[in-house]
């Protein structure tokens, strides 16, 4: 099978799609802490605690059936427009919505419940609401790491040796609605870029596209980017066509798809040419936006072995707005393997 052939295989994922479960969970919470906790002894003798409880499970719930929704027919009844981040004057807008700034804070809200109803009508299990308490602190704080994303701070790149050239044509591997894009042009002063994206993710609007466009239009860059829909998996152009590849927050997200994308990145980047990727790893910091599932995340030695798998070798790695990046380069010798 070749690269292209499995990657076409690979190309209708979405590991986005099992947010109903978030969905279902949270409603099962909310039902719980509005309607069973209340009855508790302990609970149910504090008028502030038997109100409460039907308050936060409230929360949860609408909060839940917000998930659950479908997202486009509720955005376009409630008017919501996505958020929109502020730079230098400039107003971009990337699509995140209620449910991705504010779900950690819900979240949190539901398991420092438990832990003071359990403390109220079981105080000699203490420490299990001790645990749930630092649980929700957790959360809380991975909220706010959340949230941060829509600082125009957090459209920039590591200050690395990428490009090559002034007039380097650069591939934006899985650009979503363009910070990326838009951070490039901050370095890119006379090339261009070549934008590229699946825009089927269903947690931003319009996958992404419409917003693409317009923060294009916003920065004035529509002449000197080209945005094409496509899978990093199984990418469209020539062997050797781009002069640096750049992807931030997308490769963490293609599961079984992650050393074939690196392939074709390898494969479409000029032989000396550059690939500046950021990443999710496991760390604290994404331990307070996931809690236990964040261990299941690729590490950084399980990168850097997919990568030289590819044929990359690791030029520069870092840290930057809570992620991990690693800048890679194909070698520059004629005779390095291209790979199908």
């Amino acid at each position: 099978m070749t690269g292209h052939e499995q990657g076409r295989r690979l190309a209708h994922r979405n590991l986005h799609s099992h947010t109903w479960i978030f969905g279902v969970v949270g409603m099962a919470a909310g039902l719980f802490l509005m309607l069973f906790v209340p009855s508790w002894k302990g609970v149910s003798d504090t008028l502030l605690l038997f109100a409460g409880f039907h308050l936060v499970g409230g929360i949860v719930l609408l909060a839940s059936l917000y998930v659950l929704a479908p997202r486009r027919w509720l955005r376009r009844g409630l008017g919501f427009r996505g958020r929109q981040t502020r730079h230098r004057g400039q107003a971009y807008r990337f699509g995140w919505g209620p449910e991705w700034m504010n779900g950690l804070a819900v979240i949190a809200l539901a398991v420092a419940g438990l832990a003071v109803a359990i403390q109220a009508a079981a105080p000699a299990w203490w420490p299990l609401a001790f645990l749930a308490l630092l649980l929700a602190a957790g959360f809380f704080a991975g909220n706010f790491i959340l949230r941060s994303f829509r600082s125009g701070d957090h459209i920039v790149l590591p200050m690395v040796d990428l490009i090559r050239g002034d007039r380097d044509l650069v591939l934006d591997a899985g650009c979503g609605a363009g910070r990326t894009t838009l951070a490039l042009s901050r370095v890119l002063r006379n090339g261009s870029v070549v934008a590229v994206d699946r825009f089927d993710a269903g947690y931003i609007e319009d996958g992404g596209r419409g917003l693409l466009v317009d923060n294009l239009r916003t920065a004035g860059l529509t002449g000197r980017v080209r945005v094409e829909t496509g899978d990093l998996a199984a990418l469209s152009f020539p062997a050797g066509t781009f002069d640096a590849a750049v992807s931030t927050h997308v490769f963490d997200h293609l599961g079984s798809a992650k050393a074939q994308a690196l392939r074709e990145v390898f494969r479409v980047l000029k032989p000396g040419g550059r690939f500046l990727m950021a990443v999710w790893v496991p760390g604290w910091a994404m331990f307070a936006v996931a809690s236990v599932l964040s261990f299941f995340l690729t590490s950084k030695r399980e990168w850097r072995a997919l990568a030289g798998g590819a044929g990359f070798e690791v030029i520069d790695e870092g840290a930057i707005n809570n992620a991990w990046f690693v800048l890679l380069q194909r070698p520059a010798a004629p005779d390095a393997p291209v790979h199908a």
